[in-house]
């Protein structure tokens, strides 16, 4: 099994209406309210910027959000990396 099809399984948005993900606006934001919850929302967001994915609600970011994040940090090569340091600074309390 693929790293991607293990986090995939684990992915709170399995369950729900996949169509809410590629939907307008509002219904935008209910699929962030899902995948603030989400288990591997790291990981969801890291393989849509690593794979410039140009629509939906990937972790918890629309397209335009990643654009954005995309434009600001051109240089990063694996989102993957970026993305848990930035979870363990958060997670962590520093001393």
């Amino acid at each position: 099994m693929s790293a991607r099809s293990e986090w995939l399984e684990r992915a709170a948005c399995g369950s729900s209406d996949a169509d809410g993900l590629f939907a307008d606006s509002a219904r935008q934001r209910q699929a962030k309210v899902v995948c603030a919850g989400c288990p591997v929302r790291v990981e969801c967001l890291a393989e849509a910027l690593d794979e410039r994915v140009e629509f939906g609600v990937w972790g918890g970011m629309t397209e335009r959000d990643r654009r954005a994040l995309l434009r600001r940090k051109p240089d990063v090569a694996s989102w993957l990396s970026v993305l848990e340091a930035a979870r363990n600074r958060v997670v962590s309390p520093a001393g």
